[in-house]
């Protein structure tokens, strides 16, 4: 066990070294100035009688230490940013085997051993060969070890102890955070809130006062002021107008050594806003305004604007604008323009020159949030004077309604005067009107008017089932300015007259059941009309004259305005008849009445017991008892089947048993005739048939196969 550094030790530990013959590794401290040296805990003392001592302390010195305080024994101090020409002497490791024969080998081992420590072999001699930082690194855990030289066998078991770098005075503090911005309401009151700053020292906090900042304004003064030690920015003056300067400069100081004399400082900038509070009313930039506006200008349009100032900045320069005030108030409106703070004024009702020349208004502006910590340097409004005057205008015509509704008949005659529009020229020298249709409002020019009284006629027939609604547009145009013109919408109604006969909704065909009982119902009719009578329609139902005594069927009226159609006795049979037609008398209730005859066609047919219908062919009785009609188109489909299979079973075996190819001893391509003549014309053609060239099948008795 080794015991490093020097001290004294409880008495346990004394009695423990002393009953043992272990060696012991005595460190030797060179002389070093106090600093070196730490309080140690009570503890850790050496006992007084051991081997160890302080290498350059007198006996009184160590008897003193001994009665008075103890130092730590397993850790050395080295004082950081120390430099010198030779390495510093951290301090030294003896053992009191070693007789001076140089037989014992001091090892270190550890954080920086053979680096930033080495040490003596011989001597036990520990230094320090660089420049240490406490920021860097504060403490080196090492080992030390006595070994034989020779045998390099360990003399005793290793011992860890710590070397310390003391920290000096030897950084600055920094502002990390730096620089900063703040905000802080306008006048407020002394003492409020700005802002806290921070700053860092990385010396040592627990050694002396290398840690220990104190903070002060250098730039800032007498605006704002700061707590020394928390660093808690505060307002210095009362009543700081945002106004009158928005933004402070303000640098703050952090003084390390308590901030006594020789302490290291640092700087940082502190950029303080004034932020806005409604401290200020809007204010007119003048009491009295003139505008002037045409009377025919339209609905919503601004006439002027006027404008509210305010010192204020965003939220609170916001004003709202009414008129409370003046001959116009249902006239005109005013309203804010959200973007450039205006208060626009325009018309809400038409303007008319030759009613009323001109109007006065009073309006107010103002500030729509209101700080009530302010309220007493109200009011937060103020009020302006606007003078309006209204200019003639040259108005187009004014019709005496704005929409006209006009009803005729469909009957009506031709140039038969269906109703009439009138307008008037609302200015002084008040014009003549002449009235136009405008013909793409009516196309089929159905409609004319008398271009001096605005008399609307009919010019060509009207149909109301084909067009109920005619819409058409009339033209006033003054005579002395034609580019005044006014329109004016005229809805006309073709009013209905009993010109059409009823029918048959649908062309029907009713059924009728062999197996149908007497008083059956065959089928229930209804009827429709194209005329439109103001009571609804009632048809009237009846059989032809000469058809009233019909033994087969009768007819019968509904209440639902239907008919329906009933069989007199039963035993119908398609094979005596397959069809009956029954001709109908539709007639209406209109003045005077119009009638129609529909024909209705019954066709019997075979029905199950319940009286669904199956078939209504006569054909139906010649299929074999048993089957059905489905079964029939089946074995029908399948004989259509059969017959298509063997026709072309018959084709392909006829296909096969036709040569393909030409032999090559009937191919007369090859016969070859040679002539040394002159060539003779005509002749010549009578020395081989030109059709055998032209056809080589010929000449065995068939044709080739075309494919």
């Amino acid at each position: 066990m080794i015991c490093l550094a020097c001290g004294t030790m409880p008495e346990r530990l004394t009695e423990m070294l002393m009953d043992t013959w272990t060696p012991l590794i005595i460190l030797w401290i060179t002389v070093l100035p106090s600093i070196y040296m730490a309080p140690m805990n009570q503890s850790q003392v050496l006992p007084s009688g051991s081997s160890m001592e302080l290498n350059g302390l007198s006996e009184e010195q160590r008897v003193l230490n001994r009665s008075k305080r103890g130092w730590v024994w397993n850790q050395m101090f080295v004082l950081e940013e120390f430099s010198g020409p030779e390495p510093i002497l951290v301090g030294r490791l003896h053992t009191d085997l070693d007789p001076g024969s140089s037989k014992i080998k001091y090892i270190l081992s550890g954080d920086g051993a053979g680096t930033i420590f080495v040490i003596n072999d011989k001597t036990g001699d520990i230094h320090a060969m660089k420049r240490l930082d406490r920021e860097e690194k504060a403490e080196y855990t090492l080992t030390a070890q006595a070994v034989d030289r020779d045998t390099n066998k360990p003399l005793e078991p290793p011992s860890e102890f710590i070397i310390k770098v003391q920290d000096i005075n030897d950084n600055a503090p920094e502002f990390v955070d730096g620089p900063y911005h703040a905000t802080v309401p306008e006048m407020s009151v002394v003492g409020t809130f700005v802002t806290k700053v921070t700053a860092t020292d990385a010396d040592d906090p627990v050694y002396g006062n290398s840690a220990k900042l104190v903070y002060s304004i250098l730039e800032g003064q007498p605006y704002f002021s700061i707590e020394p030690h928390t660093a808690i920015i505060k307002t210095a003056l009362p009543n700081m107008d945002r106004e009158a300067k928005e933004e402070y400069f303000v640098v703050i100081q952090a003084k390390d050594m308590g901030g006594h004399m020789g302490g290291l400082s640092g700087t940082t900038t502190v950029t303080i806003t004034l932020t806005d509070v409604n401290d200020n009313p809007p204010k007119f930039a003048q009491s009295l305004y003139h505008f002037s506006v045409m009377e025919d200008v339209a609905l919503g349009e601004p006439v002027g604007r006027v404008k509210a100032n305010d010192l204020d900045i965003g939220e609170n320069a916001k004003s709202s604008y009414d008129i409370i005030e003046g001959d116009g108030m249902d006239i005109f409106e005013i309203t804010s323009d959200s973007q450039s703070q205006d208060g626009i004024i325009r018309v809400r009702k038409p303007l008319d020159f030759e009613t009323k020349k001109s109007y006065t208004l009073k309006v107010e502006a103002a500030n729509i949030y209101i700080d009530p910590r302010f309220i007493s340097g109200g009011p937060f409004k103020d009020t302006a004077t606007v003078k309006i005057v209204v200019e003639d205008a040259d108005e187009p015509p004014v019709f005496s309604s704005p929409t006209y509704l006009l009803e005729v008949h469909e009957n009506a005659a031709i140039n038969s005067v269906i109703g009439q529009v009138t307008a008037h020229d609302p200015d002084v020298s008040s014009s003549p009107i002449r009235f136009s249709i405008d013909r793409h409002t009516d196309l089929e020019r159905q409609f004319n008017i008398n271009a001096e009284d605005g008399k609307i006629t009919l010019a060509t027939p009207l149909d109301r089932e084909t067009n109920m609604w005619h819409n058409i547009t009339i033209i006033a145009t003054e005579t002395r300015n034609h580019s005044q013109v006014s329109r004016v919408p005229v809805a006309i109604k073709v009013l209905d007259v009993n010109d059409n006969a009823p029918e048959f909704a649908s062309e029907h065909e009713a059924f009728l059941c062999e197996n149908g009982k007497p008083g059956q119902i065959i089928q229930i009719v209804s009827a429709v009309d194209k005329d439109d009578p103001k009571n609804g329609h009632f048809f009237l139902y009846s059989l032809l004259p000469e058809m009233v005594n019909n033994p087969n069927f009768t007819i019968k009226k509904n209440e639902d305005n239907t008919l329906s159609i009933l069989a007199k006795h039963s035993g119908f049979s398609r094979q005596k008849q397959e069809v009956y037609l029954l001709p109908i008398i539709i007639s209406d209730s209109g003045n005077p009445p119009m009638s129609s005859t529909s024909t209705l066609t019954i066709r019997v047919c075979g029905c199950s017991s319940d009286g669904v219908v199956q078939s209504c062919n006569v054909e139906a009785y010649v299929l074999p008892i048993g089957l059905s009609m489905g079964a029939l188109i089946a074995i029908l489909a399948c004989i259509i089947l059969l017959l298509v299979i063997v026709v072309l079973f018959v084709t392909l075996r006829r296909h096969k048993n036709e040569p393909l190819i030409i032999k090559d001893d009937e191919d007369v391509r090859e016969n070859i005739i040679r002539y040394d003549d002159e060539g003779g014309g005509e002749e010549d053609t009578e020395a081989f048939d030109i059709a055998t060239l032209q056809n080589p099948d010929g000449i065995n008795g068939f044709l080739p196969l075309l494919r």
